[in-house]
């Protein structure tokens, strides 16, 4: 006679466990769809267009630091904005150098308005900044030299640059807080 003592009391459980794959996969695939519609809701708030309180200046183009690394001429002597780019470092109190992606930074140089208002930025932030594209000269980066706006090591970073952004409205945001603009 075979013995089955190892199966007495034992219940067949397939049925069951088939049972709690499907809710598993169904809470899974619910679970899914939840962090889908959250990631669509994320996304949904990122493209709205920012508020921007520079942005009833008429003639005003929107471009990138994409648009001007390599070389600003194009956009010489128009209006531009360029929204939420990153401040490498600060030009003494004359403006800041602003990150490009291909790692060379680009002046931004407070206009007359902006130096009488005391606007002052911090490594770290981000800025959307309003201005007009210049050519860089030596008499420009020496006037601020005279101005004390810049010392004798800003004046030669200067001077290497080609063309600057000469900022009419400069709004930042990030580590080092806001500044008036």
């Amino acid at each position: 006679m075979a013995q089955n003592a190892s199966r007495r009391g034992a219940t067949d459980l397939s049925v069951p466990l088939m049972i709690v794959a499907f809710l598993v996969m169904g809470g899974f695939l619910y679970w899914l769809y939840a962090q889908a519609q959250a990631e669509r809701a994320a996304q949904a708030v990122v493209e709205e267009e920012p508020a921007d309180p520079a942005g009833n200046i008429e003639g005003t183009v929107t471009i990138t630091p994409d648009d001007i690394q390599m070389d600003a001429s194009p956009y010489e002597g128009q209006l531009v904005r360029l929204v939420d780019v990153p401040i490498a470092s600060k030009l003494g109190t004359q403006g800041f150098w602003m990150e490009t992606p291909n790692g060379n930074p680009f002046l931004v140089a407070f206009s007359d308005s902006l130096m009488a208002q005391g606007v002052t930025v911090e490594m770290g932030q981000t800025a959307t900044v309003v201005g007009t594209i210049r050519a860089m000269a030596d008499s420009i980066a020496n006037a601020w030299l005279e101005a004390g706006t810049i010392n004798d090591g800003e004046l030669l970073a200067a001077q290497f640059a080609t063309h600057y952004l000469e900022a009419q409205h400069v709004a930042t945001s990030g580590d080092g807080g806001g500044a008036p603009g």
